[in-house]
């Protein structure tokens, strides 16, 4: 074989390996993950994400509504519609408004995090199962009001699945017993007057005993209050999640307890899920349609444990860290 025919066929072995036998070259799987709110909590669903992104060699990107509402949620999830994508995982606003997720569901491979959408036409809802997240911070709230009292609630807004879910399992645990919830109260995700919702229980509700707050930010917001109150260990609370003024709040005693979900396998597992399914493999999908990643009670015991094995998760970046997450 001469030099000049080595080298033609050289370059032609080069070009079928760039180009591919269409004469294009070859597509990167992209997905997308949009949340429902910037909180903190979302850091470590995008450590996971990042995570999963490297160990199957995909494009990710994590898109954060700055509002938390419906209408700027949907536009996102129109943009992505129009960029295109071979998956995406949401954490819907309202779960009922079922209309754009269907339309992304045409298009691309739809599954939820965080908060499901059971009528909507996703694949798969990877996450907590809610109820029973409930069901677990009633048992502490139980543990924390031996003698009964009044409780408050706090969230961004009951229309998410995630927030009804978990009141309805916290109803259910109460139910019968001389704990009574004296009501919710929103905030639509906004930091100020999440925080100022409890500053008027506080002042409006003298007779309440503990506080429970059902979103991440809702811990600290409660947290900051009651210490600004001077109310530590007059009132109890009950919240969720790990942001660190929460974890900071359960080790001071300020906080009873918070129920920690696991944020980091949302993203790993919705990356991981779809771009299985992009390759042709539909077998990672559950028969019941629910991958649960289950949730935990932390509280003054378990803390420093529970905040070290965080820190190396989120901070170490790599998967063997995150295998226990």
């Amino acid at each position: 074989m001469t030099k000049k025919l080595f080298f033609v066929l050289s370059l032609l072995a080069c070009a079928m390996l760039l180009f591919g036998c269409g004469g294009k070259t070859a597509k990167r799987t992209k997905i997308v993950l949009v949340t429902n709110n910037m909180s903190d909590f979302w850091k470590i669903v995008e450590a996971g994400a990042r995570d999963a992104a490297k160990e199957f060699d995909v494009d990710v990107d994590v898109l954060l509504p700055t509002q938390g509402t419906f209408a700027e949620q949907k536009r996102i999830l129109e943009d992505v519609a129009v960029s295109g994508v071979d998956g995406l995982s949401v954490s819907p606003v309202n779960p009922e408004k079922t209309e754009i997720l269907d339309k992304l569901a045409a298009q691309t491979t739809l599954i939820c995090m965080d908060s499901d959408s059971p009528n909507s036409k996703r694949v798969c809802y990877v996450g907590t199962k809610n109820i029973e997240a409930g069901k677990l911070a009633g048992e502490q709230i139980k543990k924390a009001l031996p003698d009964g009292g009044k409780v408050m609630v706090f969230v961004g807004t009951m229309d998410a699945q995630n927030a009804a879910d978990r009141f309805k399992g916290i109803e259910e645990v109460l139910k019968g017993t001389n704990i009574t919830i004296a009501g919710v109260m929103t905030d639509n995700t906004d930091r100020t007057k999440a925080r100022q919702n409890v500053e008027d229980t506080l002042i409006k509700h003298k007779d309440v005993s503990c506080l429970v707050g059902l979103w991440s930010y809702n811990g600290p917001a409660i947290c900051r209050a009651v210490e600004n109150a001077n109310m530590q260990g007059k009132v109890k609370v009950v919240c969720f999640d790990e942001d660190q003024t929460t974890l900071d709040g359960v080790k001071s005693g300020t906080i009873f307890a918070t129920i920690v979900q696991q944020p980091y396998k949302f993203g790993y597992e919705s990356v991981k899920l779809l771009k299985q399914i992009a390759d042709g493999d539909k077998s990672g999908i559950p028969a019941d349609g629910i991958i649960d990643t289950g949730a935990v009670v932390v509280d003054k015991d378990s803390v420093d444990a529970f905040s070290a094995d965080l820190k190396s998760k989120i901070g170490g970046g790599d998967k063997e860290k995150a295998e226990t997450k």
